[in-house]
């Protein structure tokens, strides 16, 4: 199977000046490992974790590796993809994607991951999707600072950016990922943000703690009754091919329900293989 089709249920961000974190990562089960030379790396430390990185980017067996670099338009960021084109990681992710023309800016790098996380990136989210990039990845904390608005519990002032995001990712075949939740030890919020990134439709979601990722595989993998359910419609359908709908336990299920039961059962599958 190949690493475009893999779950990117718990995409886990790494800082690149921590020699322990980089080695810890390799055994923890996060579908997605970010390895990260921009906001958790300190200025001081930029060079040394961008030769870290590159030397790290191999270690981490089947799993999909990205690399965020830092702004393009800083030179700290020409120096990163510079070298990241070298070792040539899995994508890499540019931070604070504003306008289809960052994208450009990186090509011949790879596949490119884009985040979303300042007004203007929110605004012009369907260009950027459309513009190439593999996937578009929120970044609620810097939204919110540049909005000038306060985290709420239910994240109800960010909706419409959430919303816009997953649209804009679904209208061009795009994979997308929530943000962070910031409270790495409140177990029941962490739990609630992810099952409210997959209600939204997100893939999966942004992690800031190895503690996080148990739960996050679980909430955005489908549950046993999801799976069952949908193998139910499949041969419903499959036992009436010429129905364009069926009832099913008093409800009744069309062609659509089936081909969201067939990227179900998908999912479960490329969860399963990977595992």
């Amino acid at each position: 199977m190949s690493k475009a089709f893999k779950p990117r249920r718990s995409v886990l961000f790494v800082p690149g000046s921590s020699e322990k974190m980089l080695e810890k990562a390799r055994t923890l089960a996060c579908d997605v490992v970010v390895l990260d030379l921009e906001d958790s790396v300190a200025p001081q430390a930029k060079q040394a974790a961008r030769t870290a990185v590159c030397a790290a980017v191999r270690n981490y067996g089947e799993r999909e590796v990205v690399v965020r670099i830092n702004p393009l338009a800083s030179p700290d960021g020409q120096a990163d993809l510079q070298a990241v084109r070298a070792v040539r990681p899995d994508a890499v992710l540019l931070p604070k994607v504003e306008s289809a023309a960052d994208i450009a800016a990186a090509k011949g790098s790879g596949p490119v991951w884009a985040m979303i996380e300042t007004p203007l990136g929110v605004l012009n989210v369907a260009a950027i999707a459309a513009s190439g990039v593999a996937c578009l990845a929120m970044g609620t904390n810097d939204l919110l600072k540049a909005m000038h608005a306060q985290p709420l519990p239910d994240r109800r002032n960010l909706w419409t950016a959430l919303s816009q995001t997953v649209i804009a990712g679904r209208a061009h075949g795009v994979s997308v990922i929530d943000g962070t939740y910031n409270e790495f030890r409140d177990d029941t919020g962490f739990a609630e943000s992810c099952a409210q990134g997959r209600a939204f439709g997100f893939d999966g979601k942004t992690l800031i703690h190895p503690a996080q990722i148990e739960t996050c595989n679980r909430v955005f993998a489908p549950s046993a009754e999801e799976i069952a359910q949908a193998r139910r419609v499949l041969d419903a359908f499959a036992e009436n091919p010429g129905r364009g709908a069926i009832a099913i336990d008093g409800q009744m299920v069309e062609r659509l329900h089936a081909d969201q039961a067939r990227h179900l059962l998908a999912l479960a599958d490329a969860i399963e293989s990977s595992a």
